[in-house]
């Protein structure tokens, strides 16, 4: 049963090719995206029935245990989230104390969908006793598609994160992939200002927001946005800018499985898989998430005491997107030592060693602080 929740040549070239990376998803921000007066936001808003007739999109076949809901949002549109229950741990009751484990929030990054979580980690951390939630963010699976060339803000998606965990019983541990990990960010930032994110603006509310259990960057985009990486990758590793360009920015990565391996898998990476997943990134991103030129604008995000959330900060020491600078940036960020896996490719939730990332973060699940029910 679900829940209910340098020479000038040089220079000129390299600046070119930033400005490419840097806006490859450079497209006006949709009217009604923009800042607009202050709305009321609404609450208790249901999710939809598992067994909503909706016609599905991408080719997925959620696993024993698993739903698929569909969280309204105050705009009208639904963001799907794909739900499994914890079964209880190794004893299957409550932890010791009469506390519980606090449910798990999925949030995917660019080119991806609730479906990643899916496949490895829900059953993995469902198994350990978390409930556990993957959404899509809208305008990506399943979720609906908004009107516009891109989907949203930093704002706006963080807003959706919100409202949907207004839904969860306990405060969460909120987890975030690449992009995902800047929403995450953006979530903790501003529920330290003690705020709510208004859907379809940049103003906020005066309503807290839920607080967090903690939280799990994987892979993360740093809070300064992406630009650093891209002149990181200019400056030292030319053919693997070219190479990021046309596989991010030009999505050519959904139709050469070589560059697709190489931008999200490690080599080892069986190519039948890597196919698989190459139809269901191509399936899940009709949209871009952000207009990066304008997301780029908007940060870093706002800083935090580094003792306001719990944060782990895990890398990929094969990541092809995110590089170790990177890694150490949110590190230092939120005052912790990241956790840098080697041999692990950038999408550490379906890589063929995806029990690792999965080990790491179950271990320091268990050294939370675990919450007292009431």
């Amino acid at each position: 049963r679900a829940s209910p929740y340098l020479s000038p040549h040089r220079e000129g070239a390299m600046g070119a090719m930033a400005a490419v990376l840097l806006s490859f998803t450079a497209r006006s921000v949709p009217p009604h995206l923009r800042a607009s007066p202050l709305r009321p936001r609404s609450h208790g808003l249901p999710l939809a029935s598992p067994e909503e007739v909706r016609e599905l999109r991408l080719p997925y076949q959620l696993k024993q245990g698993q739903s698929r809901l569909f969280h309204r949002l105050p705009s009208g549109l639904s963001m799907e989230v794909i739900f499994q229950k914890g079964t209880g741990g190794v004893d299957g009751r409550e932890s010791a104390g009469g506390c519980s484990r606090p449910p798990l929030v999925f949030v995917h990054g660019s080119f991806h969908a609730a479906w990643c979580w899916a496949e490895h980690w829900l059953p993995f951390f469902s198994g350990a006793g978390y409930d556990c939630y993957a959404v899509s963010l809208i305008g990506q699976g399943e979720s609906d598609l908004p009107k516009g060339s891109v989907t949203g803000t930093l704002q706006t998606h963080t807003g959706d994160i919100a409202h949907f965990i207004q839904e969860v019983k306990l405060p969460p541990v909120l987890i975030g992939h690449s992009f995902g990990g800047l929403i995450v960010q953006s979530y903790i930032s501003h529920v330290r200002a003690n705020c709510s994110i208004n859907h379809a603006s940049h103003f906020v509310t005066s309503e807290p927001q839920q607080m967090l259990a903690g939280a799990v960057l994987v892979c993360s985009v740093p809070p300064s946005g992406n630009s650093g990486l891209v002149w990181r990758y200019l400056l030292t590793k030319p053919v693997a800018a070219i190479k990021v360009t046309l596989s991010l920015a030009a999505k050519a990565f959904a139709n050469s499985l070589p560059l697709c391996k190489e931008t999200f898998f490690s080599a080892m990476m069986e190519d039948q898989i890597v196919q698989r997943y190459q139809e269901l990134m191509k399936e899940s991103s009709r949209v871009p998430l952000f207009d990066l030129r304008k997301l780029n604008s908007s940060l870093p995000v706002p800083s935090v005491p580094h003792d306001f959330t719990k944060v782990l900060v895990v890398g990929a020491g094969n990541d092809f997107i995110v590089d170790t600078q990177g890694l150490k940036e949110t590190a230092r960020f939120y005052g912790v030592e990241p956790i840098c896996l080697e041999g692990v490719a950038h999408d550490m939730m379906l890589d063929c060693s995806w029990e690792e990332g999965a080990e790491v973060i179950l271990s320091w699940l268990k050294s939370l602080n675990q919450l007292v029910i009431p």
